[in-house]
C-alpha cells in the first residue's frame, strides 16, 4: 500500500474516533438533564392502570386517550394510594388548601329556625272614639290635627248648645222653688248631669246666677289623635265622635306565619325580632294570638306579639324581622347536621364520614335519610351515629377527589355501601361456637318480632339490651378468610341499629328500624344456618310505605310485625332456610 493511502486511512480513523468521543461527551449531560426533568416517565412506565380524570369509570392498562372526551389518561396510582377501595385519602396539606372542615356528630334537641316578617300595629283594644255629650255648634277646637297628643281631662273643644241654655234656665226656676218643690229642683240638676256636667259646675252656674252659653268638652282618655272627624263651626249631635284616639303605650307586632309552618307555631311560641328603623335594639315576646283564617293571597296567618312601648319609640307600620327557634320532636337525642355537609342527588342524600382509625385523613361516602329541614341544619333519621366525624365544609372538594380517584362519589355511587350491608358469603364450615351464638341472637330476635306483632313494646328495652350484648360477644375471631371483615362490618351495623332502637323504643320507631335489623338477621341466618327448627323468610309488600320489608319467623303462618293487629296476616312466605 502506498504511503499516501495509509496516511489517508489513518487520518480518517482518527477523525472518526474523535467524533465519537465528542458525541458521547455532548450527549451524556443532555440525557442526564432529560432524566432529571422527567422523572415521572420512569414512574409511569411501571403503572399498570390508567384512567380519565373526568370519567373515572374508564380503565386501561396503557396510556392513551379517553374514548369519551379525548383527554390524556393519567395513572391511577397518582390519584390515590389507600388500600380501602371505598375510601378517599387526602393529605393534611390538601385538606387545608381545600378548606375542608369536619365536625363530630352529637345529639340534642332539634330546633327549626323560622324567619318571619312582621309589622307594628296599634293595639285595637286601645283605640277609642272621643264623643260629645252635648248637642250644639263647635265654637273652638283645642285639638286641630292628626297625631296630636291628648291628655285625660284636657279640654278638646267648646260647644254652644241652645238646649243646654234652656236647661240652665229651668234649673234657675226650679232653684227658686226648691223649698216648696225640692223634687223639681233635683230633676233639673239631674238633667244637666245627663249631659256630663258635674255637680261642681252646676253649683258654679247657680252661684253665677245666669246661664252659660258655651261648655267645654274634655278628653275621656289620653293618647294620640288617630283621626280628626270635625271642624270648627260644625254642628254636632249628642254622641257624635269628634276624634279617634289611640294609646301607643303598648302595641302589636303582627308576623306572617306561612302555611307550611303553621303546624309548628302556636300561642306561646317565642319570637326574637328587631326593627329596621331601630338597629341594634333586640326585642322578644311570645305569641298571644294566632289568626284562625289564612290570607288567600299570601297563604299566611297573622301571629300577634304584644310589646310594651312606654317610651313611644315604636310606631305603627314599622317593619320587623323575626326569628323563631321551634323544637322539632319530643326526643332530646336527635342527630342534627349542618346543611353544608349534605350532597343531594335527587333521590339520595350523601355525606362523607371520616375514618378515625386511618393514619392519613380518609373519608367514605355514606347514604343517609334526612328528616325535617331546620333552616341551616337537617334532622337525620338514619345513616349516621353519634360520635362519627363528618365533613361539614368542603364536601364537594372531597367528592371531586373521590371521583378523580375512581372511588364512590356523588356521580358514581356504584360501590357505596348502604349502611355497610355487604352480603355475607356462605361458609363451607361454620365454627360451632359461632353457630350457637347466632342461634341465641335469632331466639331473642324472634321474641322481639312477636312483641311487635302483638303491639307490645314494654319488654323491648330488655330484649334489645340482650341482643346488643350477644352481638358484642360473637366469636368473630373464629371466622377465617375474606369473610371475616365482611362479618365484622355486618355485626357493627347490627349493633348500630340496636343502639338506635334502644334510643327510640316507641312502638312506631321500633317497627321502622325492624326492617334493616331483619335484613341483617336474614343474612346471618342464610350464611350460618340451618338451625334446630326451620326458619322462614317472610315478606310484606305494604311495609315501609309500600316499599316492602322482610322478616324471619319459625311459623309459616303470617303474623306481620310491621302492622300488628291492623294488618296481621298481610304478607307471604318467600323461602325456607333449611340447608
Amino acid at each position: 500500500m502506498k504511503p499516501n493511502t495509509r496516511t489517508l486511512i489513518l487520518a480518517v480513523l482518527v477523525t472518526l474516533l474523535v467524533g465519537i468521543l465528542i458525541g458521547r461527551w455532548w450527549s451524556s449531560p443532555r440525557q442526564q438533564n432529560m432524566d432529571m426533568s422527567h422523572p415521572e416517565v420512569t414512574e409511569q412506565a411501571g403503572t399498570s392502570e390508567w384512567t380519565c380524570s373526568m370519567h373515572p369509570q374508564i380503565r386501561q392498562h396503557e396510556p392513551g386517550k379517553c374514548p369519551i372526551c379525548g383527554m390524556d389518561l393519567i395513572p391511577v396510582g397518582n390519584l390515590s394510594g389507600e388500600e380501602n377501595p371505598l375510601e378517599i385519602s387526602m393529605s393534611p396539606t390538601a385538606m387545608q388548601l381545600a378548606n375542608i372542615q369536619t365536625e363530630v356528630i352529637r345529639t340534642g334537641q332539634a330546633e327549626k329556625e323560622i324567619r318571619v316578617i312582621g309589622k307594628a300595629q296599634a293595639d285595637e283594644r286601645r283605640i277609642f272614639s272621643q264623643v260629645t255629650h252635648l248637642e250644639g255648634r263647635i265654637e273652638s277646637l283645642e285639638i286641630n290635627f292628626t297625631g296630636e297628643p291628648v291628655a285625660k281631662g284636657q279640654t278638646i273643644a267648646t260647644i254652644y248648645s241652645p238646649n243646654l241654655v234652656t236647661a240652665q234656665q229651668e234649673l234657675f226656676t226650679a232653684y227658686s222653688l226648691r223649698t216648696t218643690q225640692p223634687a223639681l229642683f233635683e230633676a233639673a240638676r239631674e238633667k244637666l248631669k245627663n249631659w256630663k256636667i258635674s255637680d261642681a259646675e252646676i253649683d258654679a252656674i247657680l252661684t253665677e246666677g245666669k246661664p252659660r252659653e258655651s261648655f267645654p268638652i274634655t278628653a275621656d282618655l289620653g293618647g294620640l289623635v288617630l283621626t280628626k272627624k270635625v271642624n270648627l263651626g260644625d254642628y254636632v249631635m249628642r254622641g257624635m265622635p269628634l276624634y279617634d284616639v289611640v294609646d301607643l303605650k303598648q302595641i302589636w307586632v303582627l308576623f306572617d306565619i306561612y302555611e307550611q309552618d303553621l303546624n309548628l307555631v302556636h300561642v306561646g311560641s317565642k319570637i326574637e325580632f328587631t326593627f329596621q328603623s331601630i338597629p341594634g335594639q333586640n326585642y322578644a315576646g311570645k305569641i298571644s294570638f294566632m289568626d284562625p283564617v289564612i290570607d288567600p293571597m299570601t297563604r299566611s296567618a297573622k301571629a300577634r306579639v304584644e310589646v310594651p312601648n312606654n317610651n313611644g319609640v315604636l310606631k305603627p307600620e314599622m317593619f320587623a324581622s323575626g326569628l323563631m327557634r321551634i323544637p322539632v320532636g319530643s326526643r332530646q337525642n336527635q342527630i342534627v347536621i349542618p346543611s353544608s355537609a349534605v350532597l343531594w342527588t335527587g333521590e339520595r342524600s350523601l355525606v362523607y364520614v371520616k375514618n378515625p382509625d386511618s393514619d392519613m385523613p380518609s373519608f367514605q361516602m355514606h347514604e343517609i335519610t334526612l328528616g325535617s329541614n331546620l333552616g341551616n341544619e337537617y334532622l337525620v333519621k338514619a345513616g349516621l351515629e353519634t360520635g362519627m366525624e363528618i365533613v361539614v365544609n368542603g364536601t364537594f372538594a372531597v367528592d371531586a377527589a373521590a371521583q378523580l380517584a375512581g372511588k364512590p362519589s356523588m356521580m358514581s355511587p356504584r360501590t357505596i355501601p348502604a349502611s355497610r350491608m355487604d352480603t355475607i358469603p356462605r361458609l363451607t364450615e361454620v365454627p360451632p361456637a359461632f353457630h350457637q351464638a347466632i342461634g341465641a341472637i335469632l331466639t331473642d330476635y324472634l321474641v322481639l318480632k312477636d312483641d311487635l306483632v302483638s303491639g307490645n313494646a314494654t319488654n323491648a328495652p330488655q330484649i334489645l339490651s340482650q341482643l346488643y350484648r350477644k352481638a358484642e360477644e360473637l366469636p368473630v375471631d373464629a371466622i377465617k378468610g375474606d369473610a371475616s371483615s365482611i362479618i365484622r362490618n355486618q355485626i357493627h351495623s347490627f349493633k348500630q341499629i340496636l343502639k338506635r332502637m334502644q334510643d327510640n323504643n316507641q312502638l312506631a320507631d321500633l317497627r321502622v328500624q325492624f326492617k334493616p335489623l331483619s335484613k341483617l338477621m336474614i343474612d346471618f341466618a342464610t350464611a350460618f344456618g340451618p338451625f334446630e327448627q326451620p326458619v322462614f323468610v317472610q315478606h310484606c309488600p305494604m311495609a315501609d310505605q309500600n316499599k316492602g320489608a322482610d322478616w324471619l319467623s319459625v311459623q309459616k303462618n303470617i303474623r306481620n310485625p310491621y302492622f300488628g293487629d291492623a294488618m296481621l296476616t298481610c304478607g307471604s312466605t318467600i323461602r325456607e332456610i333449611n340447608d
